[in-house]
């Protein structure tokens, strides 16, 4: 009888050893997150990542512990436009925030044509975005009220600041970076200013062959702005999305500096992300950054293709990999990862 007890306790010691292993060993993950989705968003807070992409016909968020689970995470349509109207079509960039104690989504959207672009914002002041009702705060009027896309928020020294990528006036050809500085979550104050335009021969690539479009359209757009120790970067996407030269620069600022002055931002010369043909990712861009759980990890989140020529299709896929810091505070993004490398997923998550 004793040796049995003896048995049985050893036997459930080793058990619970074995199971104390295996929940210990680190959790890995695979490139892409999803099969398809553009302009990837990610957030966490409170123990969740929240994430938004394009689907271009409504606002899906989804919610999970493990942005690596975003597969079988829940999700749900907070927003369906409606049949007409200024933010009836063309959905785009969605992004979510939590600012002065409520959510907030924005995104931009246009009433069925390309010229008619504009930023959109949707209010709710449930504890989970999932839940309670979202609110249509109305058009983010940016300054000229100029066509515009692609709308982020940022907070320094308790100011909120509005950055997007519009046009200087009322046609095609070129995409630029405005900032502007806001009254609260849903309104602009003052002017814009233009922080960034195509200069450099890396941010020109964008022929489209489409006789209603320019001959050649230059694009900066996507902007996000990264905070880090006394300085701010704004990475940004550059040269047309349709092409596999889609890739993201950088511009900084210092903490101290006046941020609408567009002086006190620097743009770097060549690009800080690109496509890499020996890993076959291609047109890697339109980015945001979120940390790990236990705030120890930065990571990036683009989308990007997996072959040339893809284009601004649905083969765009969402893909997240961690980037570390160079001696000189700025941030090392490294090369994009090829699908199927197999990474650590972000630490402390669940």
């Amino acid at each position: 009888m004793k040796k049995i007890k003896l048995f049985t306790l050893i036997f459930f010691i080793g058990t619970c050893f074995c199971v104390d292993i295996f929940s210990q060993q680190v959790k890995t993950f695979t490139n892409p997150l999803l099969s398809s989705g553009a302009d990837p968003w990610c957030m966490y807070k409170d123990g969740f990542y929240y994430y938004m992409h394009t689907t271009g016909r409504n606002l899906t968020l989804w919610k999970t512990k493990n942005i690596a689970e975003l597969k079988t995470a829940e999700k749900k349509i907070i927003f369906t436009p409606p049949a007409t109207g200024p933010y009836s079509k063309d959905i785009w960039a969605p992004e979510i925030h939590f600012v002065q104690g409520k959510w907030y989504v924005y995104f931009a959207a246009d009433g069925s044509t390309n010229q008619s672009h504009r930023l959109w914002v949707l209010e709710n002041s449930s504890a989970d975005p999932l839940q309670g009702e979202w609110i249509m705060k109305g058009k983010i009027t940016t300054p000229d009220d100029k066509w515009s896309i692609d709308g982020s928020m940022f907070e320094h020294k308790k100011q909120l600041y509005f950055i997007w990528s519009g046009w200087a006036g009322d046609t095609n050809g070129e995409q630029d970076i405005y900032i502007a500085r806001m009254k609260n979550p849903w309104t602009i104050e003052g002017k814009r200013i233009k922080l960034s335009a195509p200069e450099f021969d890396w941010e020109k690539n964008g022929d489209t062959h489409n006789p209603n479009d320019p001959p050649h359209i230059n694009v900066n757009e996507g902007p996000e702005v990264l905070i880090h120790n006394d300085q701010l970067f704004l990475i940004y996407s550059a040269s047309g999305c349709w092409t596999d030269f889609y890739a993201l620069g950088m511009l900084t600022a210092s903490a101290n500096s006046d941020l609408m002055d567009a002086a006190s931002w620097k743009k770097s010369t060549q690009p800080v992300f690109k496509q890499s043909t020996e890993n076959s990712v291609y047109a890697p861009g339109h980015n945001s950054f979120f940390t790990s759980a236990d705030g120890k990890e930065d990571w990036i989140l683009y989308h990007a293709n997996s072959k040339p020529g893809q284009g601004c299709g649905g083969f765009r896929s969402p893909r997240a990999q961690r980037f570390t810091w160079k001696s000189d505070g700025t941030p090392d993004f490294g090369v994009p990862v090829k699908e199927g490398e197999i990474l650590q997923v972000p630490s402390g998550s669940k």
